[in-house]
Protein backbone atom coordinates (compact mmCIF):
# COMPACT_ATOMS: atom_id res chain seq x y z
CA UNK A 1 0.00 0.00 0.00
CA UNK A 2 1.13 3.56 -0.63
CA UNK A 3 2.11 5.55 2.43
CA UNK A 4 0.97 9.12 2.93
CA UNK A 5 2.27 11.86 5.18
CA UNK A 6 -0.83 11.81 7.39
CA UNK A 7 -1.83 8.13 7.48
CA UNK A 8 -2.68 6.39 10.75
CA UNK A 9 -3.18 2.79 11.85
CA UNK A 10 -4.42 0.38 14.47
CA UNK A 11 -2.15 -2.28 15.95
CA UNK A 12 -3.27 -4.93 13.43
CA UNK A 13 -2.96 -2.66 10.38
CA UNK A 14 -0.02 -1.76 8.11
CA UNK A 15 2.76 -0.17 10.20
CA UNK A 16 0.98 -1.13 13.43
CA UNK A 17 1.11 -4.81 12.52
CA UNK A 18 4.90 -4.65 12.26
CA UNK A 19 4.93 -4.11 16.04
CA UNK A 20 3.13 -7.42 16.41
CA UNK A 21 5.81 -9.05 14.26
CA UNK A 22 8.49 -7.67 16.57
CA UNK A 23 6.51 -8.94 19.57
CA UNK A 24 6.48 -12.39 17.97
CA UNK A 25 10.26 -12.24 17.59
CA UNK A 26 10.75 -11.12 21.20
CA UNK A 27 8.44 -13.86 22.44
CA UNK A 28 10.41 -16.45 20.46
CA UNK A 29 13.75 -15.23 21.88
CA UNK A 30 12.34 -15.36 25.41
CA UNK A 31 11.75 -19.11 25.04
CA UNK A 32 15.32 -19.89 23.92
CA UNK A 33 17.48 -22.06 26.18
CA UNK A 34 19.81 -19.12 26.79
CA UNK A 35 17.88 -15.97 25.77
CA UNK A 36 19.50 -12.57 25.38
CA UNK A 37 16.59 -11.13 27.35
CA UNK A 38 13.24 -12.19 28.76
CA UNK A 39 10.13 -10.33 27.69
CA UNK A 40 7.13 -11.93 29.44
CA UNK A 41 4.75 -9.41 27.85
CA UNK A 42 5.49 -10.00 24.16
CA UNK A 43 3.33 -13.12 23.89
CA UNK A 44 0.50 -11.36 25.74
CA UNK A 45 0.30 -8.79 22.95
CA UNK A 46 0.25 -11.45 20.24
CA UNK A 47 -2.42 -13.44 22.08
CA UNK A 48 -4.56 -10.32 22.63
CA UNK A 49 -4.44 -9.46 18.94
CA UNK A 50 -5.43 -13.01 18.03
CA UNK A 51 -8.34 -12.87 20.46
CA UNK A 52 -9.54 -9.84 18.49
CA UNK A 53 -9.45 -11.75 15.21
CA UNK A 54 -5.92 -11.03 13.96
CA UNK A 55 -3.74 -13.82 12.60
CA UNK A 56 -0.16 -13.44 11.38
CA UNK A 57 0.19 -14.07 7.67
CA UNK A 58 2.55 -16.73 6.35
CA UNK A 59 4.78 -13.93 5.08
CA UNK A 60 4.98 -12.30 8.49
CA UNK A 61 5.78 -15.58 10.21
CA UNK A 62 8.48 -16.27 7.63
CA UNK A 63 10.01 -12.82 8.06
CA UNK A 64 10.08 -13.24 11.85
CA UNK A 65 12.04 -16.48 11.45
CA UNK A 66 14.52 -14.81 9.08
CA UNK A 67 15.21 -11.74 11.24
CA UNK A 68 14.88 -13.39 14.65
CA UNK A 69 18.58 -13.09 15.51
CA UNK A 70 18.68 -9.47 14.35
CA UNK A 71 15.59 -8.55 16.38
CA UNK A 72 17.03 -10.22 19.48
CA UNK A 73 20.37 -8.40 19.20
CA UNK A 74 18.60 -5.09 18.57
CA UNK A 75 16.42 -5.52 21.65
CA UNK A 76 19.41 -6.41 23.81
CA UNK A 77 21.36 -3.37 22.57
CA UNK A 78 18.57 -0.93 23.41
CA UNK A 79 18.04 -2.63 26.78
CA UNK A 80 21.69 -2.12 27.65
CA UNK A 81 21.56 1.50 26.48
CA UNK A 82 18.82 2.39 28.96
CA UNK A 83 20.42 0.45 31.81
CA UNK A 84 23.75 2.21 31.21
CA UNK A 85 22.07 5.62 31.00
CA UNK A 86 20.41 5.04 34.37
CA UNK A 87 23.68 3.87 35.90
CA UNK A 88 25.21 7.16 34.78
CA UNK A 89 22.59 9.29 36.47
CA UNK A 90 20.02 9.86 33.70
CA UNK A 91 16.56 9.48 35.20
CA UNK A 92 14.39 10.63 32.29
CA UNK A 93 13.81 8.48 29.20
CA UNK A 94 11.78 8.97 26.03
CA UNK A 95 10.95 6.04 23.75
CA UNK A 96 9.98 7.36 20.31
CA UNK A 97 7.43 5.26 18.39
CA UNK A 98 7.44 2.77 21.24
CA UNK A 99 5.05 0.26 19.65
CA UNK A 100 4.74 -2.83 21.83
CA UNK A 101 8.02 -2.21 23.62
CA UNK A 102 7.65 -3.23 27.28
CA UNK A 103 10.84 -1.77 28.72
CA UNK A 104 8.93 0.41 31.20
CA UNK A 105 7.63 -2.85 32.67
CA UNK A 106 10.59 -5.23 32.43
CA UNK A 107 13.84 -3.27 32.84
CA UNK A 108 15.49 -2.53 36.23
CA UNK A 109 15.07 1.25 36.20
CA UNK A 110 16.83 3.47 38.73
CA UNK A 111 14.46 4.58 41.49
CA UNK A 112 12.93 7.95 40.67
CA UNK A 113 13.17 7.51 36.92
CA UNK A 114 10.34 8.39 34.54
CA UNK A 115 9.73 6.88 31.11
CA UNK A 116 7.71 8.61 28.39
CA UNK A 117 6.40 6.57 25.47
CA UNK A 118 5.29 8.31 22.27
CA UNK A 119 3.17 6.53 19.67
CA UNK A 120 -0.16 6.48 17.87
CA UNK A 121 -3.13 6.63 20.28
CA UNK A 122 -4.63 3.31 19.21
CA UNK A 123 -1.29 1.50 19.53
CA UNK A 124 -0.70 2.75 23.08
CA UNK A 125 -4.32 2.06 24.03
CA UNK A 126 -3.98 -1.56 22.86
CA UNK A 127 -0.82 -1.97 24.90
CA UNK A 128 -2.30 -0.38 28.02
CA UNK A 129 -5.49 -2.46 27.83
CA UNK A 130 -3.58 -5.71 27.30
CA UNK A 131 -1.21 -5.13 30.21
CA UNK A 132 -4.01 -3.96 32.51
CA UNK A 133 -5.99 -7.10 31.72
CA UNK A 134 -3.08 -9.14 33.10
CA UNK A 135 -2.47 -6.92 36.12
CA UNK A 136 0.93 -5.80 34.85
CA UNK A 137 2.41 -2.72 36.50
CA UNK A 138 5.32 -0.65 35.18
CA UNK A 139 8.55 -0.83 37.19
CA UNK A 140 9.04 2.93 36.80
CA UNK A 141 6.97 6.12 36.68
CA UNK A 142 5.37 5.86 33.26
CA UNK A 143 3.69 8.40 30.97
CA UNK A 144 2.02 7.49 27.69
CA UNK A 145 2.07 10.33 25.14
CA UNK A 146 -0.54 9.45 22.56
CA UNK A 147 0.45 11.36 19.46
CA UNK A 148 1.90 10.74 16.00
CA UNK A 149 5.59 11.61 15.65
CA UNK A 150 4.68 13.72 12.61
CA UNK A 151 2.51 15.94 14.83
CA UNK A 152 3.56 18.43 17.54
CA UNK A 153 4.77 15.79 19.96
CA UNK A 154 7.22 18.12 21.82
CA UNK A 155 4.28 20.12 23.17
CA UNK A 156 2.43 16.94 24.16
CA UNK A 157 5.60 15.61 25.80
CA UNK A 158 6.07 18.75 27.88
CA UNK A 159 2.42 18.70 28.90
CA UNK A 160 2.95 15.13 30.15
CA UNK A 161 5.66 16.41 32.51
CA UNK A 162 8.86 16.18 30.44
CA UNK A 163 11.67 18.42 31.71
CA UNK A 164 13.91 19.71 28.93
CA UNK A 165 16.41 21.10 31.45
CA UNK A 166 17.50 17.65 32.66
CA UNK A 167 19.47 15.02 30.68
CA UNK A 168 17.36 12.53 28.74
CA UNK A 169 17.94 9.05 27.32
CA UNK A 170 16.21 8.93 23.92
CA UNK A 171 15.59 5.89 21.72
CA UNK A 172 14.38 5.46 18.14
CA UNK A 173 14.05 1.76 17.35
CA UNK A 174 12.47 0.40 14.18
CA UNK A 175 10.92 3.71 13.17
CA UNK A 176 13.04 5.64 10.65
CA UNK A 177 12.09 3.75 7.44
CA UNK A 178 8.44 4.56 8.20
CA UNK A 179 9.15 8.31 8.26
CA UNK A 180 9.72 10.40 5.14
CA UNK A 181 13.15 11.97 4.83
CA UNK A 182 11.84 15.39 5.84
CA UNK A 183 10.08 13.78 8.81
CA UNK A 184 13.36 12.24 9.98
CA UNK A 185 15.04 15.65 9.83
CA UNK A 186 12.26 17.26 11.87
CA UNK A 187 12.29 14.41 14.40
CA UNK A 188 15.95 14.84 15.28
CA UNK A 189 15.81 18.63 15.16
CA UNK A 190 13.17 18.36 17.88
CA UNK A 191 15.16 15.79 19.87
CA UNK A 192 18.21 18.05 19.74
CA UNK A 193 16.18 21.08 20.82
CA UNK A 194 14.80 19.17 23.83
CA UNK A 195 18.12 17.66 24.92
CA UNK A 196 19.99 19.08 27.89
CA UNK A 197 23.74 18.64 28.14
CA UNK A 198 24.55 15.06 29.10
CA UNK A 199 21.66 13.56 27.16
CA UNK A 200 22.09 10.27 25.30
CA UNK A 201 20.49 8.94 22.13
CA UNK A 202 20.23 5.40 20.74
CA UNK A 203 19.05 4.95 17.15
CA UNK A 204 18.56 2.12 14.71
CA UNK A 205 19.57 4.33 11.77
CA UNK A 206 19.40 3.64 8.06
CA UNK A 207 22.58 2.49 6.35
CA UNK A 208 23.62 3.87 2.95
CA UNK A 209 22.30 0.82 1.05
CA UNK A 210 19.18 0.22 3.10
CA UNK A 211 16.87 0.68 0.10
CA UNK A 212 19.02 -0.96 -2.57
CA UNK A 213 16.53 -2.57 -5.04
CA UNK A 214 18.63 -5.69 -5.66
CA UNK A 215 19.03 -6.29 -1.95
CA UNK A 216 15.30 -5.88 -1.34
CA UNK A 217 14.50 -8.30 -4.17
CA UNK A 218 16.90 -10.90 -2.70
CA UNK A 219 15.00 -10.58 0.59
CA UNK A 220 11.68 -11.18 -1.17
CA UNK A 221 13.02 -14.17 -3.09
CA UNK A 222 14.48 -15.74 0.04
CA UNK A 223 11.15 -15.35 1.82
CA UNK A 224 9.37 -17.02 -1.09
CA UNK A 225 11.80 -19.97 -0.85
CA UNK A 226 11.32 -20.25 2.93
CA UNK A 227 7.56 -20.37 2.51
CA UNK A 228 7.77 -22.84 -0.38
CA UNK A 229 10.01 -25.17 1.62
CA UNK A 230 7.45 -25.03 4.43
CA UNK A 231 4.65 -25.95 2.02
CA UNK A 232 3.18 -22.43 2.15
CA UNK A 233 2.59 -19.78 -0.44
CA UNK A 234 3.41 -16.12 -0.03
CA UNK A 235 0.46 -13.84 0.56
CA UNK A 236 0.18 -12.12 -2.79
CA UNK A 237 -2.31 -9.56 -1.47
CA UNK A 238 -0.20 -8.69 1.59
CA UNK A 239 2.29 -5.84 1.10
CA UNK A 240 5.97 -6.52 1.56
CA UNK A 241 7.28 -4.69 4.60
CA UNK A 242 9.41 -2.52 2.31
CA UNK A 243 6.18 -1.27 0.71
CA UNK A 244 5.46 0.50 4.01
CA UNK A 245 8.75 2.41 3.95
CA UNK A 246 9.52 5.85 2.58
CA UNK A 247 12.40 4.82 0.32
CA UNK A 248 13.91 8.28 0.08
CA UNK A 249 17.49 9.45 0.25
CA UNK A 250 18.15 11.09 3.58
CA UNK A 251 20.84 12.73 5.68
CA UNK A 252 23.60 10.69 7.29
CA UNK A 253 22.42 10.83 10.89
CA UNK A 254 25.85 10.24 12.45
CA UNK A 255 27.27 13.22 10.56
CA UNK A 256 24.18 15.31 11.33
CA UNK A 257 24.50 14.72 15.08
CA UNK A 258 28.27 15.16 15.14
CA UNK A 259 27.84 18.54 13.51
CA UNK A 260 25.58 19.60 16.38
CA UNK A 261 27.82 18.73 19.31
CA UNK A 262 27.00 15.03 19.81
CA UNK A 263 29.73 12.43 20.22
CA UNK A 264 28.70 9.49 18.06
CA UNK A 265 29.67 5.81 17.99
CA UNK A 266 28.35 3.37 15.40
CA UNK A 267 28.23 -0.43 15.18
CA UNK A 268 27.20 -2.45 12.13
CA UNK A 269 24.40 -5.00 12.62
CA UNK A 270 26.49 -8.09 11.83
CA UNK A 271 29.10 -7.00 14.37
CA UNK A 272 26.38 -6.43 16.94
CA UNK A 273 24.86 -9.84 16.25
CA UNK A 274 28.28 -11.45 16.57
CA UNK A 275 28.79 -9.69 19.93
CA UNK A 276 25.63 -11.35 21.23
CA UNK A 277 26.14 -14.72 19.58
CA UNK A 278 23.40 -14.24 17.00
CA UNK A 279 25.39 -13.71 13.78
CA UNK A 280 23.65 -15.49 10.86
CA UNK A 281 25.37 -17.80 8.41
CA UNK A 282 24.90 -18.68 4.77
CA UNK A 283 22.40 -16.83 2.61
CA UNK A 284 20.71 -15.20 5.60
CA UNK A 285 23.84 -13.16 6.41
CA UNK A 286 23.43 -11.19 3.19
CA UNK A 287 19.78 -10.51 4.06
CA UNK A 288 20.53 -8.86 7.41
CA UNK A 289 18.82 -5.45 7.63
CA UNK A 290 21.18 -2.77 6.35
CA UNK A 291 20.83 -0.50 9.31
CA UNK A 292 23.46 0.82 11.69
CA UNK A 293 23.22 1.15 15.46
CA UNK A 294 24.16 4.61 16.59
CA UNK A 295 24.74 5.88 20.11
CA UNK A 296 25.29 9.59 20.70
CA UNK A 297 26.05 11.70 23.76
CA UNK A 298 25.62 15.46 24.06
CA UNK A 299 28.52 17.12 25.87
CA UNK A 300 28.77 20.76 24.90
CA UNK A 301 30.44 22.07 28.05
Amino acid sequence: MARTDDDSWDITETVGATALGVAMARAAESTQECPLFTDPYAQLFVDAARENGWEPTASMTGRVRIIGGYAAARTKWFDEFFIAAGANGIEQAVILASGLDARAWRLPWVQGSVVYEIDQPRVLAFKANTLAAHGAQPSVTYQAVQIDLRSDWPTALREAGFDASTPTAWSAEGVLPYLPAAGQDVLFERVAALSADGSRLAVEALGPNNFDPEYLERRREHLRRVLSDAGQESDANVPDIADLWFTEERADLAEWLAGRGWTVTVIEPLNLMERYGRRPTGDVEDLTPRSVFLEARLNTT
